[in-house]
This record gives C-alpha cells, structure tokens and sequence, in this order.
C-alpha cells in the first residue's frame, strides 16, 4: 500500500479527483468530515446510549458519545504525531503533494468520532441480543430463506459493519450517506471483511466482520481507491487501512484507562489500585509532589489517568513508526498496544474492571432488559413487516407498520434487505427510546 492513495480525498459521487494542494486550508476536506459526523442524527443519538454504566444519575460517567468525542481526541493526537513522522520519513508527501501532519490527525479523529456511530443501545449487549434473535429466537425461521453470508450478517449483528452502513448508506436526498472522504472511511474500518469465513486467522482484521452484504459494493469500491491489498482470492478481505491501527489504539487507550476511571469515581475499584496500576505506566513523568497536593480522588485520578493517556499516546506512536514498513505491507497482524512494553500493566487494568465493572450487577441488569427488549421490538417488527409484505397482516401488524418510519424497506422483495433494515433501525434507537418502544408495544404507554 502507499500513502498517496491512502490519503485519498475521494468522495462518493466524485468525478474529478480531489488534488491536496488546491484543498481550502480554512475547511480542509479531512476535517469536513469530521463535521459531518458530528451533525448527524446517528452520532446525536449517542448521548443517550450506554458506553458500560447503564442509564447513570450521576454526572461523569461517560455514555458512547462522550467516551466518542475522548477516542476522537486522543486519535488527533495520535494521528498528528504518526503524521509529523511520516512527513519526515517520506518529505514528498508534503513537498509533491501538500500533505501535512495535521491530515493525518484529522483523518484519524474523524474515524475515531465515528467508529462506534453503528452501536445498538444497551452497549455490546444490544449486538448480542441482535444475533440470538437470528440464532436461536423466532428469527431463526429465516435461515433457509437467506445466503449463508446474509444469516451470518444477522447472527452477528456487527456495531462496525452497521457504522459502515450509516456512513455510506444512500437514500432520498443523501446520496452516499454522509459521503466522507475515502481516506477517513478506511481508517474506520478496522475489520475489513464479510461475515464469513468467521475469523478465519488469528491475524487482527479477522476479529470480526466490518460490512454486510448490503453495502457489499460500496466496500470494495473504497477498498479499492484506497489500495488495500486484497487477503483472499474466495470471499472479500482486504489488509487493514493503517490508519485504523490508530483508530483502534485511541479506542484501546480510553476504554482501558477511562472505563477504569469511571469504575474508581464510582466506588466498584478501590483509588488503591489506581495507584497501584496507573503508577506503573506513568512512573516516569509522575511528579509527586504535585500528585499528593491533589485534595480529593476524582483530582488525583484525574491527573494519573491524563499522564496515562499521553505516555500510550507516545507508546503507540513510536510502535506504528517502527512498524510502519509491515503495517503497509499488510503482515502487522496485531493491535498496536499489544507491542506495547505496559502491555502487562494494561491487562492488569483490564482484568480488574472485568471484575469489578464489567461484571457488575448494574451492568448485567442492564444485558438482561436489553435481551428482553430488544428481542420484543425486533419479533414484533419482523411480524409485522412480513406479514404486510405477504398480505397477510393483522390489524395489530397494520398499526405497528404505521409506527414505522419510512426507511423500513417494508416493501422490498429481498427479505434480507427487509430484516437487516428493521435491525438497522431498532440499532439507531437510543437506550431510553428502545425502552419507549418496548413499553408501548407492551401497552404501558398511559400508565
């Protein structure tokens, strides 16, 4: 791969190739779209999604839109710095091209903005419920009616591929969903591949599954502008765009440090261990002295989980320049911080807010409601959508049809467009609006 077409500006619909130097440096392209994301409805709605604490009273603990915009801004920084390297490393990039080291921080915060944009609510519990509707509910019925591509879309309902699909999705006046740049689109695809074959290496973009069939053509139509090298001559599967490696490590760098965070201010991990765990990574720009002037432990964490972010900042930066040769050649086969010498202490971290946070009886409390309600929402829609395409519809079916906005595809003659459309909107709904449906379809709406 090489970085001239990685840093492609390229957007849907585009006729004319986009030139860097005859870019408007007061709204350059790259940061275009991280105010696309930003504006959409998808990306509001993620304020009232649950990042891991459910439907919290109090004030700082994050939901998926905070903890986006902190994965955006630690991707800048990170994006920059790569940036500022890569200029030195390969000078053409800016003397031939015009490129500088603030694209690839733009690049990289507008990927990392939107990179959970395709969550369900209830967090990675509202994808679960998803696919074991398909696997084992009443969605199973479809299975024989499907591709085995299409079912394996279903059965694992994938946050990324539906991210995909919101980004680049057309429909009436939105042409190329919110038509961002090619460059950004893959850094944001960090699983670039189908649904089947399921992780068929162990190597880091077979993790999970970045796109279903339905935006098939739109994948490889980026992946190719792009460059991507393509990882198999049978099913669709390309190397990861190497900016996605920073996409990924600024979502690895908040949700370890952040999430433990959270769990210390709420009183599930002891501040002990914060010092205990944290000190180990920060042990070389601590300064104690203003450490222990800290009155109180939001202070104290606060400033151990800022020296936190910037030294895995460093770390990964420096990780991806000594790499960057295999990273282009697609062999890089693991996520950045998995080099990392704090790898030890950053598992340290992770198991304990498995233990503590993870595993704590308000988050299962919440993956119980949300497999309820979630399973009641899609086997009424489904019903009714099917029936009404088969016209077979009860006057209930008729009524929840009405409900429904128009970009259901309730009349399309696939049924695979028709299923993955309804989990396409019940996965937009925010934890309190999913709630809201569930209730009224349970007849409490005037209670």
């Amino acid at each position: 791969m090489n970085w001239e077409q990685l840093l492609s500006l390229k957007r849907f619909g585009d006729t004319n190739k986009r030139i860097r130097k005859e870019q408007d440096e007061t709204r350059l392209g790259f940061e275009v779209d991280y105010d696309r994301v930003i504006f959409s409805a998808e990306f509001r709605s993620l304020q009232d999604k649950t990042q891991v604490i459910p439907l919290s009273q109090t004030d700082f603990v994050h939901t998926r839109l905070t903890h986006s915009l902190e994965v955006s801004v630690v991707g800048r920084s990170l994006g920059r710095l790569v940036g500022k390297k890569l200029l030195e490393k390969h000078p053409h990039l800016h003397s031939v091209h015009g490129y500088q080291a603030n694209d690839f921080g733009a690049i990289v915060a507008a990927a990392a903005l939107a990179h959970d944009i395709g969550n369900p609510p209830f967090g990675h519990s509202g994808e679960k419920a998803i696919g074991e509707f398909f696997k084992t509910g009443n969605g199973k019925q479809f299975k024989d009616s499907l591709t085995d591509k299409e079912y394996q879309d279903l059965c694992d309902f994938e946050g990324n591929a539906n991210g995909f699909k919101i980004l680049t999705e057309s429909r009436a006046g939105r042409e190329g969903g919110l038509r961002l740049s090619y460059a950004t689109l893959g850094a944001f695809m960090k699983y670039p591949k189908e649904s089947l074959p399921k992780k068929p290496t162990k190597h880091i973009a077979d993790k999970k599954y970045g796109f279903f069939q339905s935006e098939k053509e739109a994948f490889i139509d980026v992946a190719s502008e792009l460059g991507l090298l393509k990882r198999s001559e049978t099913d669709i599967s390309f190397s990861r765009h190497p900016l996605a490696f920073l996409v990924e490590a600024a979502d690895d760098i908040c949700y370890t440090i952040i999430d433990f965070e959270d769990g210390i201010n709420l009183g599930l991990i002891q501040e002990e261990f914060a010092l205990e765990y944290l000190i180990n990574i920060v042990r070389d720009k601590i300064k104690t002295k203003n450490y222990y002037e800290l009155s109180n432990k939001e202070d104290r964490v606060s400033y151990l989980r800022a020296l936190a972010i910037g030294t895995l900042i460093d770390e990964a930066a420096a990780i991806f320049m000594e790499h960057e040769d295999v990273i282009l050649n697609g062999s890089f086969d693991c996520a950045l911080l998995d080099k990392s010498k704090y790898e030890a202490q950053i598992n340290d971290i992770i198991k304990i807010s498995i233990e503590n946070i993870y595993q704590s009886s308000e988050v299962v409390d919440k993956e119980i409601a949300g497999y309820g309600i979630i399973n009641t929402l899609l086997k009424t829609y489904t019903n009714a959508v099917n029936n009404g395409y088969n016209n077979t519809a009860s006057n209930y079916d008729k009524l929840i049809l009405k409900s429904l906005p128009k970009t259901i595809k309730t009349d399309d003659v696939s049924l695979y467009k028709r299923l993955s459309s309804i989990c396409h909107f019940v996965s937009l709904l925010s934890d309190s609006k999913a709630i809201l449906n569930y209730k009224k379809l349970k007849g409490f709406q005037f209670s």
